[in-house]
Order: C-alpha cells, then sequence, then structure tokens
C-alpha cells in the first residue's frame, strides 16, 4: 500500500437512470476510472420537510487532479436542484490499483483495462 492522490466522489440521485447515463458519459470523458452504483434509503430535511426515499449513491473513482472537473461536470449535468457532490480524499491505496485509477483519468485510453480484469 501506498500514500497517494486518489479520491472518491459521492453523490445521489433520485433514479438509476440518470446515475447509469451520467456516470457513464464521466468514465467516458475520462473524469473518473469507475464508479460504483448502490440502491440506498435517504433520510433527510428538504424545504421544511423530513423526507425518507429510495435514492441511487453513486462512488466515483478518480485522483485528485481529475476530482475538480468531474466534479463541475457532475454539478452540470445533475438533474437535483442542490445536488450532493462530497469529495473523500483516499490515505492509502495499492499502488496496482492506483497506476490504473491515473491512467484511466489522464484523458488517454491506452489502458483502461479494469484490474480485476486482467
Amino acid at each position: 500500500m501506498t500514500k497517494t492522490k486518489a479520491v472518491l466522489v459521492l453523490s445521489t440521485f433520485s433514479d438509476d437512470k440518470s446515475a447509469a447515463e451520467i456516470s457513464r458519459r464521466l468514465v467516458e470523458k475520462g473524469f473518473c476510472a469507475c464508479v460504483n452504483l448502490a440502491e440506498i434509503r435517504s433520510i433527510y430535511t428538504w424545504k421544511g420537510k423530513v423526507e425518507d426515499q429510495k435514492e441511487f449513491l453513486a462512488v466515483f473513482k478518480t485522483t485528485r487532479r481529475s476530482a475538480k472537473k468531474l466534479k463541475a461536470e457532475l454539478g452540470r449535468m445533475h438533474p437535483y436542484e442542490v445536488p450532493e457532490i462530497v469529495e473523500v480524499k483516499l490515505s492509502d491505496v495499492s499502488k496496482p490499483y492506483f497506476d490504473w485509477l491515473a491512467s484511466s483519468t489522464d484523458g488517454v485510453t491506452k489502458d483502461r483495462n479494469h484490474p480485476a480484469k486482467r
């Protein structure tokens, strides 16, 4: 394991379709290497009312260098009036995984094979 400049960007969506479409476009643009999507239950306040809704959590895996572009583009594309866009800095990631992550987010399509597929 090595100290890296890897980050996760978290966001939620109201439906699987918009989460998947936006995730696919961000991966295709090279802003992130991978996105995990999971159905979750969110309880939150919105406009003075407590909401209890099904949402879809997107976990975008990227580098600190690409995170700014990713967050800006995600904010432009996101369907929510106030989208959740949270960056989590990672302190310890395996070198092979970080190397793949970095090569997948530098705008070069030379080797975008997920490490688990090798």
